[in-house]
C-alpha cells in the first residue's frame, strides 16, 4: 500500500483498488467479494471458502470485514426441520458506489479544512518571522 497520497495518484489503479483504498480491505477480502458478486444466489461462508481455497475461519473473518465495510449483507435461512444457517450476498452496487462517494466527499472536505489550517498557521509564522 502506498505511503502517501502522491504515491496513490501515481499508481495505475483499477476499480477493485477502491475497496482497498476506501475500505482498507485486503486481497482476500476482494477475492471473497468477487465470489459473492459473481454468485447467482447468496452463499454460506463454507461456499465462499471453497471458492477462494482458504480455511473457513479465515474466510469468515474476511466476510465479516466486508459486512463492516457495508459491502455485504447477512441473511438467516431457517430449515423446515429446525436449525438455520447464515448466507451472504453483496449489497447493491449503486448503494456501495453512493457510500464511496459520500466517504470521498467527507474526506475531501476534511482535507480542505486541514489545508486551510495549514495555510493559516504557516502564514502567521512567516509573517512573525518577517516582522521580527
Amino acid at each position: 500500500m502506498p505511503e502517501s497520497m502522491t504515491e496513490y495518484l501515481r499508481q495505475d489503479m483499477e476499480c477493485e483498488g477502491l475497496l482497498e483504498c476506501v475500505h482498507g480491505l485486503k486481497k482476500l477480502d476482494r477475492d471473497c467479494y468477487r465470489v459473492l458478486v459473481d454468485a447467482q444466489d447468496a452463499l454460506t461462508v463454507d461456499d465462499v471458502s471453497e471458492h477462494v481455497d482458504r480455511e473457513r475461519s479465515t474466510t469468515y473473518r474476511s466476510v465479516q470485514r466486508l459486512m463492516q465495510a457495508g459491502l455485504v449483507q447477512k441473511e438467516q435461512v431457517n430449515y423446515d426441520d429446525g436449525g438455520y444457517c447464515h448466507v451472504y450476498r453483496p449489497v447493491a452496487v449503486d448503494e456501495v458506489a453512493d457510500e464511496m462517494r459520500r466517504t470521498l466527499n467527507d474526506w475531501y472536505a476534511k482535507m480542505g479544512q486541514l489545508i486551510q489550517e495549514f495555510e493559516e498557521k504557516y502564514d502567521e509564522e512567516t509573517v512573525a518571522v518577517a516582522d521580527g
